[in-house]
């Protein structure tokens, strides 16, 4: 998992799995300014612009505000991170929490990723580090009162399982940076301590992230839907240990990718939200685990 910062630059990179999985860190000083992992050039006319709007920064990860497919306006909006990402402290192997209470608050940015409000939930509507590394909050507020306030949209999750190849952007609102790269392709099995994930999305090499980046959502660049959320990252080489995942395929061959960054795919979340946003991990379709 990637670890929030602990000092000025002392990054304890992993995003989301180990005994004590990586935790985006709380920095001691404001996240500096907005900037981008690779220098950005002029999007063509068929690519969506991917900037910040709509992202969020927690006070220890990143995150963003996410709608279903078929999520309303008048909807109480949710909010995408990780499960290891919660105020509460990293779910335990096997543990789903449904509805739980929270007043989180979250810094909302626009485009440039300045913070222009500050939201807050209601509930942890689901959360989990097993087989996937996800939370969602529900928030005191709609999406159209969000975008009426404020000017800002929701990002729509993705229904379909992404591809080989694609062009994708991990935007992190913790440290205003965005890091672009491709889906180099996908875990059977991502292991990191206690915890191990399914179908994880593998970045190439230049989605360099850090600790804070957890949570962020990862967008395709030609839709600009959210595809996965990222969580962690091999810091150091490590065989299936805190902060040093391994891959594990169906044969049970282990690979090390020392410096690789992680996600877990956003798309199997769609099917378990129904009616006015509510989690129903009973809808036909629904594959996440269940408590």
């Amino acid at each position: 998992m990637k670890k929030p910062l602990v000092g000025a630059f002392l990054a304890l990179t992993l995003l989301g799995v180990g005994a004590a999985p990586a935790v985006a860190v709380t920095a001691p000083d404001a996240a500096p300014a907005a900037t981008s992992a690779e220098p950005r050039a002029k999007a063509p006319a068929d690519v969506k612009a991917v900037d910040f709007a709509g992202t969020v920064a927690l006070s220890n990860c990143s995150g963003s505000v996410v709608r279903m497919p078929a999520s309303e306006p008048d909807d109480p909006a949710l909010v995408l991170s990780n499960g290891h990402c919660i105020e509460s402290g990293f779910p335990a192997a096997g543990e789903v929490i449904v509805d739980q209470p929270s007043s989180r608050s979250f810094s909302l940015l626009n485009s440039a990723g300045s913070r222009v409000a500050t939201l807050r939930a209601s509930k942890i509507a689901y959360a989990t580090m097993t087989d996937t590394d996800v939370s969602l909050y529900q928030l005191t507020r709609t999406y159209a009162q969000i975008e009426s306030s404020y000017g800002i949209k929701a990002l729509e999750v993705n229904a379909a399982h992404p591809v080989t190849g694609t062009a994708i952007k991990v935007v992190s609102g913790y440290w205003k940076r965005i890091y672009s790269c491709s889906v180099d392709g996908f875990a059977y099995r991502l292991k990191e301590g206690e915890w191990t994930w399914k179908d994880s999305v593998r970045y190439t090499s230049s989605c360099n992230t850090i600790g804070g980046t957890s949570g962020s959502p990862v967008v395709d660049n030609a839709t600009g839907k959210v595809v996965a959320v990222n969580n962690t990252g091999n810091e150091s080489g490590g065989r299936c240990t805190d902060n040093n995942p391994c891959e594990v395929d169906e044969s049970g061959n282990v690979t090390v990718r020392r410096g690789i960054n992680y996600g877990q795919q956003t798309y199997q979340i769609v099917p378990c939200v129904g009616l006015d946003n509510k989690i129903d991990l009973g809808r036909p379709g629904c594959t996440l685990p269940k408590p």
